[in-house]
C-alpha cells in the first residue's frame, strides 16, 4: 500500500506473523536504525507491519533490501546484525549483485559457525577466484578477509576432499626469518610469527579436531624457509603476509605448487617490513604474472575492511596522512 505525500512514499510491509516475528524482533528495531541512515528514509514497525517513508527512489530500494533478508531468514540461514550492516553497507553503496546471491554463497566449514559468508563484493569475488583458479592473489589492508577467507576455502577443500591437506605458510620473522637469533626451540622460534593462521583456524574448527589434523600433519604450519625443496601435490596452500617475501623467496614458493594443487597468495603492500633496498616478492610477482593466464589477482580497498568499524577509519585516516607526507616530499 503507498500513499503519495508531496514528495514522499509512505510504503508498508506486512509479515507473516507465525513466521517471520523472529526476524523482527531479533534486534530489528537496530538494523531499522542501520536501514535509515543508509537511505535517508524514516522506518519503523507496531505489531508485524514495518513502515518506511521517505523519497520513492530510496524507499524502494530499503523495501527490496527488507524482503531480501526475510527470504535469506525464511531460508534458515541466521543472520548477525554485523551481517546485515554488511548488507546494507552493500546495497546502499550500488552493489548490483544480489544481496541473496551475497550470502548464499557462504562456504560450509566444520564449526559453530556453520559458513562463511563474504560481507563484501570484493570478498565475493574473491570467493569465485578461489573457486575457478589455482593461483589467487589477494591484495589490500589488514582486516578485509583475505586470509581468512582463504583459510575456510581451503578447510572447505579438505572436508570435501577435494585436498588431502592444508599448508599453511608466512615469513617467520619480517627481517629475513633469522630465527637462530630468537631464544628457545624450533617451534617456541616460529610460533608467535604463526599465531595468526593458528588464530583463524581455531575459529573455524573445534579445537580438538585442528590439534589432531595438526598432528596427523594434515594440517601444517609452518615458516616459509620450510618450502624450500618440496614439492607440495593435492594440496591446499596459503601463503600469508606475503608482502615480506623477496623476490627469490617468492620464485621459490610458486614453483612449489604440485598436481591437484591450490594456493592463495595474500598480503598488504602498504606494510612491507624488508630491510631498504630489498624488494618485495609480493610486488614484483604481482607485475610479472599480471598476464599469465589461470592466475588471478583481487584488490581489496578500505572499503572491504570488516573489523570493527573504527578500523576502517583508521586505515582511512593513514591513507590520508601518508598521501600527505608523500606530496609534502615531493614539493621539498
Amino acid at each position: 500500500m503507498r500513499i503519495k505525500e508531496l514528495h514522499t512514499v509512505t510504503l508498508e510491509i506486512e509479515l507473516d506473523s507465525e513466521k517471520e516475528l523472529s526476524f523482527l524482533y531479533s534486534g530489528f528495531d537496530k538494523n531499522l536504525k542501520l536501514i535509515e541512515e543508509a537511505f535517508g528514509i524514516t522506518a519503523s514497525f507496531r505489531g508485524n507491519k514495518i513502515f518506511i517513508q521517505g523519497e520513492q527512489e530510496p524507499v524502494a530500494k530499503a523495501e527490496k533490501l527488507i524482503n531480501d533478508l526475510r527470504s535469506i531468514s525464511r531460508d534458515g540461514y541466521l543472520l548477525k546484525p554485523e551481517d546485515i550492516g554488511y548488507a546494507v553497507k552493500s546495497v546502499a553503496a550500488g552493489y548490483k549483485t544480489s544481496l541473496k546471491d551475497l550470502f548464499l554463497n557462504n562456504i560450509p566449514v566444520s564449526s559453530k559457525k556453520r559458513f562463511i559468508i563474504p560481507k563484501t563484493e570484493t570478498q565475493r569475488q574473491y570467493i569465485e577466484a578461489m573457486r575457478n583458479y589455482d593461483i589467487v592473489i589477494g591484495i589490500g589492508p589488514a582486516g578485509t578477509g583475505k586470509t581468512y577467507l582463504a583459510m575456510a576455502m581451503a578447510i572447505n577443500a579438505l572436508l570435501k576432499k577435494q585436498v588431502s591437506r592444508i599448508v599453511l605458510a608466512r615469513p617467520a620473522v619480517e627481517a629475513g626469518e633469522k630465527l637462530g637469533f630468537l631464544p628457545g626451540d624450533m617451534y617456541e622460534k616460529v610460533n608467535p610469527y604463526l599465531r595468526p593462521l593458528y588464530d583463524a583456524l581455531f575459529d573455524m574448527i573445534e579445537a580438538e579436531k585442528a590439534s589432531k589434523f595438526i598432528e596427523r600433519g594434515i594440517i601444517e604450519i609452518a615458516p616459509l624457509a620450510f618450502m624450500r625443496g618440496r614439492t607440495l601435490n593435492d594440496s591446499f596452500i596459503i601463503l600469508d603476509e606475503a608482502q615480506n617475501t623477496t623476490s627469490e623467496q617468492m620464485k621459490m614458493y610458486l614453483t612449489r605448487l604440485g598436481f591437484n594443487s591450490k594456493t592463495v597468495i595474500t598480503g598488504d603492500i602498504t606494510q612491507i617490513d624488508l630491510p631498504s633496498g630489498k624488494i618485495s616478492g609480493l610486488i614484483e610477482a604481482e607485475k610479472i604474472l599480471s598476464d599469465v593466464e589461470g592466475i588471478k589477482v583481487v584488490y581489496f580497498t578500505e572499503k572491504d575492511v570488516v573489523r570493527h568499524k573504527l578500523v576502517q577509519k583508521i586505515v582511512k585516516a593513514y591513507e590520508r596522512y601518508e598521501k600527505r607526507s608523500a606530496e609534502s616530499q615531493q614539493e621539498n
